[in-house]
């Protein structure tokens, strides 16, 4: 019996009829091959420890101390990121692209908007989100279509979020997204090279704190106007 071949071969034309120009043969499709396991989690371990090296130092830390941190050699590293701008680009698009998820789980999953965005400002800190500041700026692409797409993402999830508190009378109404990332940022986040590492153990308090001024009804008028992402983007730009 003839054994069948598991190699693509390409798909024979029927014979052109007289007169005609011969077909092309056409090849058989391809599957796209798929990254190993073994390479994305050395990905997704390099992301997370520049991630952390960046709040701690800044993007300028040497790439042989986030192989260190990462746990992988220094080809590892530039196999997957030949240089500085595409590491901070791609620690970028991780972190967004985490917070986003939590974002939307939390609201998914959470028994009540105030659980929801409680869950998610506390998830985003431990994110690292508020490192995104001091990497978006020398002469990082801003316009870059997947940073867009990621940014686009994050802030409809984020005011998805604050609207479903806001809706059920759990969150005060004189906020917008803009305040609560802002807060986010600013609590969250030590300036890299200051040696001011532990203030992670405060972080969460101050942003509970923060948080509980967010319920409803409010207890004080809030002075000047809720802070929008468009805002933000202007004062960024």
């Amino acid at each position: 019996m003839k054994r069948s071949s598991s190699t693509a071969t390409a798909v024979r034309p029927a014979p052109a009829a007289a007169g005609e120009p011969a077909p092309v043969p056409v090849p058989a499709a391809t599957a796209v091959p798929r990254p190993r396991a073994d390479a994305v989690r050395n990905r997704e371990r390099i992301l997370a420890a520049a991630r952390e090296a960046f709040v701690e130092t800044g993007s300028a830390i040497p790439f042989d101390e986030v192989a260190r941190r990462a746990g992988i050699g220094n080809a590892t590293l530039y196999r997957h990121f030949p240089d500085r701008a595409t590491l901070v680009h791609h620690v970028v698009l991780f972190t967004m692209g985490r917070v986003t998820a939590s974002a939307e789980a939390s609201l998914a999953e959470e028994p009540d908007a105030f659980a929801a965005l409680c869950r998610f400002t506390h998830t985003a800190a431990d994110e690292r989100i508020g490192a995104l500041c001091p990497m978006l700026a020398d002469g990082f692409d801003r316009e870059h279509p997947e940073l867009l797409a990621a940014s686009t993402a994050l802030e409809q999830a984020v005011v998805t979020l604050l609207a479903a508190g806001q809706a059920a009378g759990l969150v005060r109404t004189d906020i917008g997204a803009g305040d609560l990332m802002v807060a986010l940022s600013q609590l969250s986040r030590p300036l890299p090279g200051t040696g001011c590492l532990d203030t992670d153990r405060f972080a969460h308090r101050h942003l509970q704190l923060f948080l509980d001024g967010l319920r409803a009804p409010a207890r004080s008028e809030l002075p000047g106007s809720a802070a929008t992402l468009d805002d933000l983007r202007q004062k960024t730009m």
